[in-house]
């Protein structure tokens, strides 16, 4: 029996159909399911109607509930693609995942609410408001450019905040995955005499990611998130290699990256991706003698088109009062000296 008679095809004006095309005949059986029941249980769930037509299948619904079934009828088949299962249960996941709802903001949208001074960033968890001008220029250039550089001292957001808009474009489907990295530079300790296999020794590197993420995903979907890759955490070096498609990258304590890691990082942006650089120039920890990438990419970049650059001052810093005039001290410092 045919879909058509499981669920009656929508009547509405508003019905509107996408076509979705899967080259490969065997994964489009398995996406299906046996008796259509994978498709079956898409279309209950989300009210839609599904049609299969050889290699296509369309999908027919309203605006939104539309997107969202071809949404998750092309992850499903992207896991089959890996090697992995579809069942009942990826289904449900996938739906959960892909439910635009009210978190979907498009990205003119979204810059809208800005000029009309709407500064809110919504995650799953929490939403997220800058306090300070610098930072609402800067959540408007992450929204706005395919390159944004942030620069300032610790506890001004700029790696929280790009985390939230990474976060609000992988819910949105405006990207497919999040990639988050840092360089594994040793502030007074060598990776070398730490304990445990690599990804101990790295792990504690890239605890302020995991931290941010925790804040705006709840712990059941990040795990399904970094599980199936859709959220990535590595060391700068793991990128070499590699092309960023489709995927919200950020590239934080970037004043610990080289001249040449820079460059690397920087030329692995592919289509459909955006990618942020936060750092802040008074916490290099590279060896005496070696120039600092952000430094380079500050002076080389300006100008380029599609780049941005946002700085922040101890006037930003949106942690402890106290910390403000921590680094104002040491600001006065270094210029006496």
């Amino acid at each position: 029996m045919g879909l058509s008679a499981i669920t009656p095809p929508p009547t509405s004006q508003d019905a509107h159909e996408t076509l979705l095309e899967f080259p490969d005949n065997r994964l489009l059986i398995e996406l299906c399911g046996e008796f259509d029941r994978n498709l079956a249980q898409i279309e209950h769930k989300l009210s839609v109607h599904i049609l299969r037509r050889g290699n296509q299948i369309a999908v027919v619904g309203s605006p939104e509930v539309q997107k969202q079934a071809a949404a998750v009828l092309q992850a499903l088949y992207a896991r089959l693609e890996t090697g992995k299962e579809v069942d009942a249960a990826e289904i449900e996941a996938a739906i959960r995942m892909h439910d635009f709802g009210t978190d979907a903001v498009r990205i003119d949208d979204q810059l809208e609410m800005f000029a009309a001074g709407h500064f809110e960033i919504r995650t799953r968890k929490k939403q997220v408001e800058p306090r300070t001008d610098a930072q609402k220029a800067y959540v408007r250039n992450l929204f706005q450019n395919e390159m944004a550089f942030g620069i300032g001292p610790a506890g001004t957001g700029k790696t929280y905040i790009a985390v939230a808009v990474g976060v609000t474009m992988l819910i949105g489907g405006h990207v497919e995955k999040i990639i988050l990295s840092r360089p594994a530079v040793e502030a007074g300790e060598r990776l070398g005499f730490l304990p445990g296999d690599m990804k101990d020794k790295v792990d504690p590197y890239m605890q302020p990611l995991y931290d941010a993420l925790n804040d705006f995903l709840p712990q059941k979907q990040l795990a399904k998130l970094m599980e199936d890759k859709r959220i990535e955490i590595a060391p700068l070096a793991f990128m070499r290699g590699r092309t960023l498609s489709n995927a919200f990258v950020v590239l934080d304590e970037a004043q610990n990256a080289t001249t040449m890691q820079m460059k690397m990082f920087l030329t692995r942006l592919g289509q459909g991706s955006r990618m942020v650089i936060t750092g802040d120039r008074s916490q290099v920890d590279l060896p005496r003698g070696t120039t600092s990438g952000l430094r380079d990419a500050e002076r080389i970049l300006e100008g380029v088109k599609g780049v941005s650059f946002n700085y922040f001052s101890s006037k930003d810093v949106v942690r402890h009062p106290l910390v403000a005039r921590v680094i104002e001290a040491y600001e006065r410092d270094e210029a006496q000296s």
